[in-house]
């Protein structure tokens, strides 16, 4: 492996791609540190430590492990990606409701430039949106109603307001701030795409998450002893080192499994003569993956999960009524039954509904038709469409299924080894899904260019 790894940095073009993506990444990570001015850091970590996984923190805290993001230190980079990915998602689905949208990806290479160009444009309006919405919110809670914005802002006669007047200079500073700098990541990431490995966007949110790693392994080790477990003192014993060290290498071996898993569909294409030489007659196949919606189902239905915690903690702040306290208090809390029933409803949801969007049969039905190709035993046409949707209809289901017990696997680490739940994410969940594909997608750019100079890939034998 060594000798691999080698081999690597004596190809001058790819030792150039590859220092250049670390350099990149190396600057995405150090602007992830510089905060913003006037804001009060002591005062911000002590709020999230204090409020843990609930609350606003846990809404940060989830939406940071996709997004690149930094929500939790409000920096120049705070939102990271999530405004580009939110208008990538927004300009996908829309092409398959809106006429002149679907036209446009069919265009090609031109069109998927313009398209690109409108995204760009959305996600500064979203950059605006977003980060004016994120430091109200910021701004408005806080210890004893103040926010986290330095005391120098505080006025001597009203303590607990900000002078307005310094307010919306400072407002209006910060989001052209953040914004200028989710605008310089999606450079970032395009850089990267260009000069690099590629898959910039990817690669800045698989940054992110293994950022991470060092702090959760350090409360990991600060909280363990090498003798058995003592419940008395709060510790990990060595049993329970040696339990998590096998889940995360079973987790991750499922997760490659699924991830890679394909169901190969036997095509054949139809024989034609064209002089005296006879083509076509072979026999292919057409790979369906098992997971064909990735990552997004487990994006959607942890976002959505978030809100009705807030809603019923609202409503039981307004009203007496005890059943709204409890229902906030079971979504506030991962391990209750209503919150993972309700999580693998909707992680199975969002697999069928972007399948759908994705993978559509009779596009596929019809441009094996138009090549020449056909599945045996099935007539070209509504007879291949029918077939291929039913097979998806089928893996999908296994795929959600798979989504469904990654997404659940940290809750059930956290509330039966008394793990913290940053340690945990690292055992399942949106965090270790995209990094394991982004890790195999890289692998492979980089099998691709060392095939091509007739060395042996990294994962060849």
């Amino acid at each position: 492996m060594l000798e691999k790894v080698r081999v690597l940095f004596t190809i001058p073009e790819l030792r150039t791609k590859i220092l250049l993506t670390i350099g990149l990444l190396a600057v995405f990570r150090v602007g992830s540190q510089i905060p913003l001015p006037m804001i009060d850091q002591a005062q911000l970590q002590n709020f999230f430590k204090n409020q843990g996984n609930e609350g606003v923190a846990g809404l940060l805290q989830q939406v940071s492990v996709f997004s690149a993001s930094t929500l939790s230190q409000v920096t120049i980079f705070g939102l990271g990606i999530m405004p580009y990915i939110s208008a990538s998602i927004i300009f996908q689905l829309l092409g398959t409701v809106w006429k002149p949208l679907e036209e446009l990806q069919k265009e090609g290479e031109a069109g998927r430039k313009k398209i690109n160009e409108y995204t760009r444009y959305a996600t500064v309006v979203l950059c605006v949106l977003q980060s004016y919405f994120y430091l109200a919110t910021m701004t408005g809670v806080g210890e004893d109603g103040r926010s986290f914005v330095n005391r120098a802002f505080w006025t001597s006669t009203e303590v607990g307001n900000i002078d307005q007047s310094l307010y919306w200079g400072w407002a209006i500073v910060a989001v052209a701030i953040m914004t200028c700098g989710t605008v310089f990541l999606m450079w970032l990431g395009e850089q990267i795409d260009e000069f690099g490995i590629g898959n910039g966007i990817s690669l800045l949110i698989m940054a992110g998450i293994l950022a991470a790693m060092p702090a959760a392994l350090l409360d990991l080790l600060q909280n363990t002893s090498l003798e058995l477990k003592n419940f008395t003192k709060g510790e990990f014993g060595i049993e329970t080192i040696m339990v998590l060290a096998v889940l995360f290498v079973a987790v991750i071996t499922g997760v490659v499994f699924i991830m890679q898993g394909q169901r190969k569909i036997p095509m054949q294409s139809a024989k034609h003569v064209r002089g005296r030489r006879v083509y076509g007659g072979t026999r292919q196949f057409l790979p369906l993956r098992i997971n064909q919606a990735g990552v997004m189902p487990i994006i959607f239905a942890s976002s959505l999960l978030l809100f009705p915690q807030f809603v019923f903690q609202w409503l039981s702040s307004l009203t007496k009524y005890a059943i709204f306290h409890n229902l906030a208090d079971a979504f506030s809390r991962g391990q209750s039954f209503i919150y993972v029933g309700c999580y693998i409803a909707l992680i199975y949801f969002f697999c069928y509904f972007w399948t759908a969007i994705t993978f559509n049969p009779k596009d596929v039905s019809e441009n094996l038709k138009n090549f020449g190709s056909f599945i045996p035993g099935y007539r070209p046409g509504r007879r291949t469409e029918e077939y291929l949707e039913k097979v998806m209809v089928r893996i999908t289901y296994v795929g959600a299924g798979f989504l469904a017990l990654v997404a659940v696997i940290p809750t059930l680490i956290s509330s039966y080894l008394g793990v913290s739940p940053q340690v945990a994410s690292f055992y399942g969940g949106t965090g270790l899904l995209i990094a394991v594909s982004v890790a195999f997608d890289l692998v492979q750019k980089i099998d691709s260019h060392l095939v091509m100079r007739n060395y042996k890939g990294l994962i060849e034998g």
